[in-house]
């Protein structure tokens, strides 16, 4: 390894074990709303470094703001959260400021960066998706997808601030699916990188191999927190899409996907990531040491692949026909909005059935000698949610009850405690096959092994869990 290679290391690895100083203590969380950064954008407006100008607004009039400092000759434009539930990214953008303001720290890295960049910033593009927690924009439009016809302001001030600003680099920060595996392995896709395509040839001028050769550098930094955790998104031309077309137009486009890590739900640790990858390749542009990385090295990074369930319970026995047969069951869990989209449940699904021994779950559990049964119905009927108060329901899942009837029919579609509960107009729990609510019990002989509620489980033999929100069906 080279001296260069080992001093960025080592700026790395300061700015990974410093981060901690600079995090931004207000964004605890991924379901901040844009009132919650409007005050820290606020602060800005006092620092005489930076310059907050307002460059347009949503289409349900929602301010949005490009953040500017340093004036060197490099500019960078970086922009999060286009897709409303993808704020990892927008998190790190505040610990970035953080770092920018604070004095006698990184001093030298800071005086380089901001006499060699000018750093253009929009944090949450789309803040009515982020009212929401949704991809779309208010018009239900996906505003990635609309960098050739701009029926969104929102589009229309991206490509404006690209025409006008000319960047040498462009930075599209998004989030992914958790389940994106880094190859055909276990290891989920913790960030994810793509130089854009400009064209369906798929063709390398300069300006692509720029976008290589900086994610060559991130890669690098980044095997040192996550090895093999770091992907890489096909590159089909995509003709519609912002990252293709502002490659096209003549800026360096770099896509950073945030992905998922384990025991992370809320991506604090991504959101680190993310500021260390983020600053770490400023300081190649602002140095140009990326002109020294082989591009070639880009298509060693692992593709994306969807090898993984939320959970995959191997080698389940079921009876089907009267004959026992052995399954794999892959679970996925689905976000549910509750409420204004602040807070959320989950509503889980058996996406596979069958033979999965070619995929991995996040969390795994072995039922080799164990059989599915059904969970026990409660013979009780709730008159409300609020019922569930009155029941014990440690004690209920220890005995294999998963599921309650209600005698009115409720709005929700989840709840907090870790039980299934039946509107009045469904019979029965539905049974273990494709598509269902994954609600049921893993049982050697006679004796209870693993409840299953929503896709969460209970280990009773040893008491551990990974119990989650409860359904209503």
């Amino acid at each position: 390894m080279t001296t260069a290679y080992s001093q960025d290391l080592a700026f790395s690895r300061d700015l990974f074990d410093t981060y901690d100083t600079y995090r931004e203590t207000a964004l605890t969380h991924r379901r901040f709303k844009q009132t919650d950064i409007l005050p820290l954008i606020d602060k800005l407006k006092t620092d005489g470094r930076f310059e907050v100008t307002k460059v347009g607004e949503s289409v349900e009039k929602r301010p949005v703001q490009l953040i500017k400092v340093g004036n060197g000759p490099r500019k960078v434009l970086l922009w999060s959260q286009m897709h409303g539930d993808e704020p990892s990214a927008t998190m790190a953008i505040f610990d970035i400021f953080n770092l920018l303001r604070a004095d006698g720290s990184f001093d030298d890295f800071k005086k380089q960066l901001l006499a060699e960049t000018t750093l253009y910033f929009v944090p949450m593009l789309n803040p009515d998706g982020a009212e929401r927690y949704q991809r779309r924009n208010a018009l239900d439009i996906d505003l990635n997808r609309d960098a050739q016809r701009l029926q969104s302001p929102e589009s229309v001030i991206l490509k404006g601030l690209q025409q006008s600003l000319k960047p040498l680099v462009g930075f599209n920060l998004h989030d992914q699916n958790t389940r994106y595996s880094a190859g055909p392995t276990p290891k989920q896709a913790t960030i994810s990188f793509l130089a854009t395509a400009f064209d369906q040839a798929r063709s390398i001028n300069s300006v692509r191999e720029r976008s290589m050769q900086l994610i060559v550098g991130m890669n690098r930094v980044l095997q040192q927190f996550i090895p093999g955790g770091v992907g890489r998104f096909s590159d089909e031309f995509e003709p519609r899409a912002f990252g293709d077309n502002i490659q096209k137009w003549g800026t360096t486009l770099v896509l950073i996907e945030s992905g998922g890590y384990p025991n992370d739900p809320e991506k604090q640790f991504i959101r680190k990531l993310n500021y260390v990858a983020i600053l770490s390749s400023l300081k190649a542009i602002a140095t140009d040491s990326y002109q020294a990385e082989s591009r070639s090295e880009y298509n060693t990074i692992p593709e994306n692949e969807r090898y993984l369930f939320d959970v995959l319970v191997r080698n389940a026995q079921m009876m089907r026909g009267g004959k026992p047969v052995t399954v794999d069951i892959g679970i996925n869990r689905y976000e549910v909005n509750v409420g204004n989209a602040a807070t959320f449940g989950y509503r889980s699904t058996i996406e596979d059935f069958g033979d999965l021994s070619t995929f991995f779950g996040i969390e795994e559990v072995d039922a080799t000698g164990l059989t599915v049964s059904p969970g026990l119905i409660h013979a009780d009927t709730l008159r409300s949610l609020a019922d569930l108060t009155k029941y014990r329901l440690d004690s209920l899942l220890q005995q294999g009850v998963t599921t309650f009837r209600l005698a009115a029919p409720s709005r929700a579609t989840t709840h907090a405690a870790p039980v299934h509960l039946l509107q009045p107009t469904t019979s029965a729990v539905r049974p273990v096959q494709t598509g269902r609510i994954p609600t049921f019990l893993l049982r050697r002989g006679n004796q209870l092994r693993y409840v299953f509620i929503n896709g969460f489980w209970l280990d009773v033999s040893s008491g551990s869990n990974k119990l989650g929100t409860g359904v209503v069906e």
